[in-house]
């Protein structure tokens, strides 16, 4: 069974980010109890907070993005989680590319779990500026995920 998510994009200021903000508040707000964490696959924004912009348009939902910090995937991260969720295709490929042959933790696209075909990626805000349209993704994703949760 799944216990522990982790969720990547490329400078974990913006998706993935939010996608454990808003993971972690659905979860908790029907009683389940989930290890989420995120990172990015590249070492820009290590340390910083998320994306300004993400999180007013995260907390004008009531998603509190602000005690995050970026940090960047690691190998060990194949063995402490058991799904890592990417958020695009090149990210996807980077993991691919970082993953150890014998990693527990299963790799999937975070748009896998949308009932939406043709979507497969979410959309990057930091460069689409459309951070309410990541958001409406990311939350529908998430409803994705906690419905194969149980």
């Amino acid at each position: 069974m799944t216990q522990s998510i982790l969720f990547v994009c490329l400078g974990n200021i913006c998706r993935s980010p939010s996608a454990e903000a808003v993971l972690r508040a659905k979860a908790r707000d029907r009683g389940l109890e989930l290890t989420l964490d995120s990172a990015g696959t590249g070492d820009w924004h290590v340390g910083e907070p998320p994306y300004g912009p993400m999180q007013k348009a995260g907390a004008a939902r009531g998603y509190d993005l602000s005690g995050l910090r970026a940090r960047q995937v690691s190998v060990e991260d194949f063995y402490r989680f058991d799904l890592i969720l990417a958020m695009d295709p090149s990210n996807y490929a980077n993991l691919e590319a970082l993953r150890p042959e014998d990693a527990t933790a299963r790799l999937e696209m975070f748009t896998a779990y949308l009932d939406e075909p043709g979507v497969s990626e979410v959309p990057d805000p930091y460069h689409t500026r459309d951070f309410d349209g990541a958001l409406d993704l990311v939350e529908r994703a998430a409803e994705g995920v906690l419905g194969k949760l149980g």
